[in-house]
């Protein structure tokens, strides 16, 4: 009942060499799902997002915009860190279409959960900019498209990469139907994910200290972030799942274990349980670790699967 989403075009996004965000991030997760203990993932190939469900969270001038971008030859920089290869809007087509595909079949009962192993990942992404390596938000479109095509009333979104979301936030900020969390290492990169950051009171921030490790991280969901999740009772979980808050992660300092990858998902499990039938939708954001991204997603996936 948990199946496990991906396309090779993925792998043929190539920023360029000594990018972090590179296609050895998801050969190491698809590595390391590619185990016996994984074997009742069902293994689905992602079909691309379609220009309409990419309208429901991003402008069309910032679609248009990235179409025309896309290059032949050679790369194309967006901005510093977000690069576009001859691939590269290929994959980030497959990998916002993973998402909406999964809501599909979970909203369906065809499975229960999912996991989108997919680059590149989307949450910096805001409604008008692609940014933070990001093209388009993939778990945004999945929500706008749980929203408009199922007729769900509350989505939640939970994001536990070092980065805060802030393209996630950005697009849901005045919508009420979605409930975006996040924890996250404050001061970094956006520079965005204050405690006051409150949106249409459906933001809830828990920003970390550099530093901080499993106690201050389980905390903080212990204490304000899962309570929030339940009183909201979401219909669908959706989880922004970067492993870049792990100890060994060389763009932050947060001091995760892979044991608090498990703890977290396992809890976002039984929320699920009492709330959404069960219904789990979750998709690869950062890690750049090769070492932790592997254990991670494992821990992460065993958890989903139960």
């Amino acid at each position: 009942m948990t199946a496990l989403y991906t396309h090779n075009l993925c792998l043929q996004h190539q920023p360029g060499p000594g990018h972090p965000e590179s296609p050895a991030r998801l050969h190491a997760v698809l590595e390391a799902l590619d185990q016996d203990v994984f074997a009742a993932l069902d293994r689905i190939e992602a079909r691309p997002a379609t220009r309409a469900q990419l309208e429901r969270a991003h402008t069309a001038e910032l679609i248009s915009s990235i179409f025309a971008q896309s290059p032949q030859h050679d790369c194309v920089h967006l901005d510093p860190d977000t690069v576009m290869s001859p691939h590269s809007l290929s994959a980030a087509l497959h990998a916002a279409g993973a998402v909406s595909m999964a809501i599909d079949a979970v909203i369906a009962g065809r499975i229960r959960r999912a996991f989108c192993a997919v680059r590149p990942p989307g949450h910096h992404a805001t409604h008008d900019t692609a940014m933070g390596f990001c093209l388009f938000n993939n778990i945004a479109v999945g929500a706008a498209h749980a929203l408009a095509v199922h007729g769900l009333e509350r989505v939640a979104i939970v994001d536990f990469d070092v980065h805060h979301g802030n393209g996630t936030q950005d697009i849901f900020w005045n919508d009420s139907r979605v409930l975006y969390i996040s924890s996250h290492q404050f001061p970094l990169y956006p520079g965005t994910g204050a405690r006051n950051e409150i949106g249409a009171g459906n933001i809830v921030n828990a920003p970390l200290a550099p530093g901080a490790g499993s106690a201050e991280f389980r905390q903080a969901y212990e204490e304000i972030l899962l309570p929030a999740l339940d009183r909201f009772a979401p219909q669908l979980v959706l989880i922004s799942a970067g492993f870049d808050a792990h100890r060994l992660d060389p763009l932050a300092n947060l001091n995760l274990e892979t044991n608090d990858y498990a703890w977290i998902t396992q809890r976002l499990v039984e929320i699920a349980e009492r709330h959404a039938q069960g219904r789990i939708v979750s998709s690869l954001e950062g890690g750049y670790s090769l070492t932790a991204l592997r254990q991670s997603s494992a821990a992460h996936v065993q958890a989903l699967l139960g």
